[in-house]
């Protein structure tokens, strides 16, 4: 179980690691470049191949879907009363609590420990959560919300597209189905690489606060993630990826958005940050327990 363990975990703090030393070193990275590649290409590359290319049932896909808006639900809940009994504004803390690292730790996660079927799954619940935090999470934190930005998120025609293909059980023709792996295939190591890059550039402003949110994202997560696992009546890799899922840490995105709109960013910061360093220490841990339903 050790091994196994460590050949999960291996990859993605190497991973990680590579993007935290080559920004510490001094050497440019462009951030938004390469977000803008694995927004607009990367990942809808891969939700549509993961889904697609994998023989796994349609009601799997449906209960993965559910589980993801059923668990943004929660988090939204038990972070609203965390916040309201603690008297911290909503607005700049909420979407720290809500919105874990689905993508950039949490897809990794869930191919290494699962497999194809893993990603496919674990695809199915990004899709869902980026499209509620990129268009109610950025709408609450800001104050505004553009139906318009729904047309400019490429992961839902994407995740539709690999849907119909899989209720219909059309085969994929083979040079979309090599496309889109070649382009997938880019996702999970930039995500890790940019991930490093992100916590090597954050810089809180204290440590108290953002301990405590990170101790309720990922507390609050794992309980969520058992609780719906029940609920839905999931088994073995199900159950893992949306254990897994639901306790990760908190999403980098919540702090740029933080920084954006002027919302604590330093306090959102210290929270990615400790909740990702937490989050690597408690991670074997977890991975033994899903690894083991």
């Amino acid at each position: 179980m050790l091994i196994e363990i460590f050949s999960i975990l291996a990859p993605v703090f190497i991973c990680a690691g590579i993007g935290l030393c080559w920004s510490k070193s001094g050497k440019p990275y462009d951030t938004q470049l390469i977000t803008s590649i694995v927004s607009y290409f990367g990942t809808p590359c891969l939700i549509f191949h993961s889904i697609s290319a994998v023989e796994i049932a349609p009601r799997a896909v449906f209960n993965m879907a559910g589980a993801a808006l059923a668990a943004n639900a929660a988090f939204i809940v038990i972070g609203g009363v965390f916040l309201a009994l603690a008297r911290l504004e909503q607005r700049a803390f909420l979407p720290a609590l809500s919105f874990p690292n689905v993508g950039n730790v949490g897809l990794p996660l869930c191919y290494l420990a699962f497999g194809e079927e893993g990603l496919a799954l674990g695809s199915t619940f990004f899709a869902v959560y980026a499209v509620v935090q990129l268009t109610a999470g950025t709408a609450f934190v800001s104050g505004r919300f553009s139906p318009a930005s729904l047309l400019r998120m490429p992961v839902i025609p994407a995740t539709v597209l690999a849907v119909v293909f899989l209720l219909t059980a059309t085969p994929v023709p083979a040079w979309l189905n090599n496309t889109t792996r070649l382009i997938g295939d880019l996702t999970i190591p930039l995500m890790l690489f940019t991930l490093g890059v992100s916590l090597a550039r954050i810089r809180p402003a204290g440590l108290k606060l953002p301990f405590a949110l990170a101790i309720v994202r990922l507390g609050a997560g794992f309980g969520v993630g058992l609780l719906l696992a029940s609920l839905f009546q999931l088994e073995s890799i199900a159950a893992g990826v949306v254990i897994l899922q639901c306790s990760m840490p908190t999403a980098v995105f919540c702090y740029l958005f933080a920084q954006l709109y002027d919302r604590k960013p330093q306090d959102v910061a210290g929270a990615v940050m400790l909740s990702t360093l937490l989050s690597f220490i408690t991670l074997p841990a977890l991975l033994a327990f899903v690894l083991s339903l």
